[in-house]
């Protein structure tokens, strides 16, 4: 039976329908995303299968003792909680059962035939299992290392941003391990390497696991079965995204005259990401089938890891240069530019120019400085040193904030301010409803208010007003975030058509992979590194490095132990010179006396006379003596065998 069942399931609000007859259900082991557009159902399919929403109709079957839990998009901690008891506020049962079962080993000690005993450690045994939770303390110490949580610990949780604040929810849900675990945009407020963290974490300990995510990357690591809600309905399709991709292409083929811009949009992708990612995925096989191989030979040869580094830092290094980029307009000139807030240095000595085609994703870890860095570029924060030089252009800015919007106007107002219904679209004069389609936005809506829509639904306003602007350079923090991946689909294409330079934030790793074609990496000693690679590939090249770096530590400190040994053993003792003749003869006389002893013990007369039990316990003594003999001779040979190998 499935961990949880639903049947012909209906919900619906007020007049709108969301799910209609639909069914649904959790194997153990399955992690399961749920795509779709923003308002499709998404959150209302998982609060359903959470049990916090009622259905109109249909049946929620679930196992008996089911433990789901959910994360939620606004944590609540209680007054005063410290960030490391908040996480571990919801482990006190596991807590509870590995103290109960160390207290049952102990009594079994004493009454190691006790049936009832017996059975209850075995239960407590198999929750622990089940809860992954034997080593928890390493496991509590690793979570709030990677989540960047180790410097906050003593503080209190309620004092922290939203953001980070969903990170310690996160880690505790993560440690409580529950039968069912459900994440809604999980990898929002998390870096790439929180992210890795993560998908780690899920496939190595066997989670089974409900979530909604954008991040196209991580569905397609994490995810094994997809489930698209649509039109009420839901459609299931085997594995991640890039499978996703392929079974929708070839569903919609079908269905090609009701969905022609849908339809565009999945092969214009699905293209993208067979030329794009699977070629790479090949390179990248490559290089791991080089690294195991280099696992081996580090145990030999220390020099091969050297080498292989620096064949990644070249790869790393490569790119190739548009020849017409010094034809191209200059939008900045950064000389020597340094910034620091408050007694936190952020970035030092980063020098560039940025032409009216670059395409530039800054990139780096949670807190390095890049919206920061962008805020410097626009002139909103002074640098601490350095210099930035402008040329004459207009700037289109989006912000995580959506500053541009105003929640007292509807669509309408908020573009065609001068009245009318019409607007321009570099230089195409469109009807704003023609226009916000594009956007997947319905009629009904042009005469809402900004203020009552979705958080994902201002995003898309904003994005779609940033477009009607004739700028020349575009500068986007975060743009992806609290978008669908329909719409994100949108966003790429836009900017792929789009003629001026663009400057944008992100950790989505898909969507950087598709659009930047150069990285501003943030990197730990506050420098910044170009790289005009994908920016999936220079991660990679990044972990793999990272090994390497820890190989040759190991290494490094084998060899050490090696290395002094070999200066204490310059020459052979005195004692050991005279052993080294004497031993040969010595051993050579016990060979033969075993021989004689061994023929005594096949002649009756022979052993008769000295006694059979006599004769086999001297026998045993002389092989002993004999064993050891040996055993000293080869250590001495090892030794010069040494020696001679240091003074060739």
């Amino acid at each position: 039976m499935a961990l949880i069942d639903l049947l012909n399931i209906s919900k619906h609000y007020e007049a709108q329908k969301i799910l209609t007859d639909v069914n649904f259900h959790v194997d153990e082991g399955e992690r399961i995303v749920i795509i779709g557009k923003n308002g499709s159902g998404k959150s209302t399919l998982m609060k359903i299968v959470d049990g916090s929403l009622e259905t109109d109709d249909g049946k929620r079957m679930t196992r008996q003792n089911l433990e789901i839990k959910m994360l939620d998009q606004k944590p609540e901690f209680k007054d005063g909680q410290s960030v490391r008891e908040a996480i571990e506020s919801g482990l006190v049962e596991i807590n509870n059962a590995k103290k109960r079962y160390d207290e049952i080993s102990h009594l079994l000690a004493e009454d190691f035939d006790n049936k009832k005993l017996l059975d209850e450690h075995q239960m407590l045994s198999n929750y622990i299992d089940h809860h992954s939770a034997w080593n928890l303390d390493d496991k509590i110490e690793r979570i709030i290392q990677h989540f960047q949580l180790k410097e906050y610990e003593s503080k209190d949780v309620n004092l922290l941003s939203g953001g980070e604040q969903r990170r310690v929810a996160l880690a505790s849900l993560l440690l409580q391990k529950p039968d069912i675990l459900l994440l809604d945009e999980p990898t929002n407020h998390l870096d790439v390497y929180m992210v890795e963290f993560l998908e780690d974490l899920l496939l190595k300990e066997r989670y089974t696991l409900v979530f909604i995510s954008h991040d196209r990357y991580f569905i397609d690591r994490v995810a094994t079965k997809s489930i698209e809600v649509e039109n009420c309905s839901l459609k299931e399709y085997s594995g991640g995204y890039s499978d996703y991709l392929t079974q929708k292409e070839e569903y919609l083929r079908t269905l090609q005259k009701q969905h022609d811009n849908l339809l565009r949009l999945l092969k214009s992708e699905n293209e993208w990401y067979s030329r794009g990612v699977r070629a790479r995925l090949k390179r990248n096989e490559g290089r791991k089938e080089r690294l195991m191989q280099l696992r081996e030979d580090a145990k030999t040869n220390p020099a091969q890891i050297r080498k292989m580094s620096l064949e990644l830092q070249r790869e790393a290094k490569h790119f190739n240069r548009d020849k017409s980029v010094n034809k191209q307009k200059m939008l900045f000139e950064v000389k020597d530019l340094g910034v620091t807030l408050g007694d936190k240095e952020l970035l030092r000595d980063f020098n560039t120019r940025i032409l009216q085609k670059d395409v530039i994703a800054i990139v780096g870890p949670n807190g390095s400085g890049k919206s920061t860095l962008l805020k410097t570029l626009l002139g909103r924060i002074k640098p601490t040193s350095g210099t930035i030089k402008k040329g004459e252009f207009t700037i289109g800015y989006f912000d995580q904030h959506r500053e541009m919007l105003d929640d007292e106007k509807n669509l309408i107002d908020t573009f065609c301010p001068f009245g009318g219904d019409r607007v321009d679209v570099r230089g195409k004069n469109m009807h704003v409803y023609g226009y916000l389609k594009n956007f997947l936005f319905p009629r009904e809506f042009l005469d809402k208010k900004i203020g009552i829509l979705s958080g994902g639904e201002k995003n898309r306003i904003a994005l779609a007003l940033l477009f009607t602007k004739n700028v020349d350079i575009l500068i986007l923090d975060e743009p992806t975030n609290d978008l669908d991946i329909p719409t994100i689909n949108i966003l790429e294409e836009q900017l792929t058509n789009f003629q001026g330079a663009v400057i944008i934030v992100s950790h989505d790793r898909y969507f950087v992979d598709k659009i930047a074609k150069k990285l501003f990496i943030f990197k730990n000693n506050h420098t910044i590194e170009e790289s005009y690679q994908n920016y999936s590939e220079y991660l990679e090249i990044e972990k793999e490095l990272h090994q390497l770096d820890e190989m040759e530590a190991e290494v490094a400190k084998d060899e050490k132990p090696k290395v002094r040994e070999k200066q204490k053993v310059l020459k052979l003792t005195y004692k050991e010179k005279i052993a080294l003749e004497k031993l040969p003869l010595e051993i050579d006389e016990l060979e033969a006396k075993i021989d004689e002893m061994n023929n005594c013990l096949a002649d009756p007369e022979c052993y008769g006379k000295i006694g059979l039990d006599k004769l086999a316990k001297e026998l045993e003594e002389t092989e002993a003596l004999y064993e050891q003999k040996v055993e000293e001779l080869l250590t001495i040979q090892e030794k010069e065998e040494e020696i001679n190998s240091q003074l060739q």
